[in-house]
């Protein structure tokens, strides 16, 4: 699980910093739904680390609270899996 979880972690962080990148060239941009999906699916950590490493979408009031309603459930989840 841990290396899945490193992984995911990763690779949540490369994409907060590629749709950053994106913003700024105003291009093309990974959906809102998509960045809380790949954090819901563990990349937690990397979601976090991007936005306050990016400053990306931390002035976005709606973003974090979906944001934060991730983190509780991934928490919620991790718990249970410990648990068994």
């Amino acid at each position: 699980m841990i290396p899945f979880l490193l992984i995911m972690n990763v690779l949540t962080l490369g994409v907060f910093g590629f749709d950053k990148w994106q913003a700024k060239k105003h291009q093309w941009r990974i959906s809102e739904n998509t960045l809380l999906g790949i954090s819901l699916l563990g990349g937690i950590i990397g979601a976090a680390s991007g936005m306050i490493l990016f400053n990306h979408k931390v002035s976005k009031k709606t973003f974090l609270m979906k944001f934060v309603l991730v983190v509780l459930v991934d928490l919620f989840v991790f718990y249970r899996l410990l648990r068994h």
